[in-house]
């Protein structure tokens, strides 16, 4: 059974970072791609940020490019979302989902483990 538990999530000021962990249980870790989505209220859930298996490919959709960075510790079986620069546009919850493959990949439904998410909201 994985699990996905995500933390770092919280109210900040536009123009501040915030970094979000993703903690995945399992020994499995490190043969899968990972991946941040998120969902603004009324919005559909989008694809933000993925990474494979080995942390040598990474994606990003094109509004976050140059502002997030994705990365992984195969060691600690963790992923995290590093956020610069925010926007109150980035406010959604956002969940770390594990794929199904150990190619980067930014689909949705290649993913086949999800978290709860964690709350981001960005002031102006």
């Amino acid at each position: 059974q994985v699990q996905l538990v995500e933390s770092g999530g919280g109210l900040v000021q536009a123009g501040g970072s915030l970094t979000l962990s993703c903690a995945a249980s399992g020994r499995t870790f490190s043969r899968y791609a990972m991946g941040w989505f998120r969902q603004a209220p009324g919005k559909e859930r989008e694809f933000v940020a993925g990474i494979s298996w080995s942390g040598d490919s990474t994606s990003y959709a094109d509004s976050v490019k140059y502002r997030f960075t994705i990365s992984r510790d195969n060691v600690k079986n963790t992923a995290s979302l590093q956020m610069n620069s925010l926007k109150p546009e980035d406010t959604a919850v956002y969940y770390c989902a594990r794929a199904a493959g150990w190619g980067n990949t930014r689909a949705q439904w290649e993913f086949d483990h999800w978290g709860q998410g964690t709350q981001v909201t960005v002031s102006s």
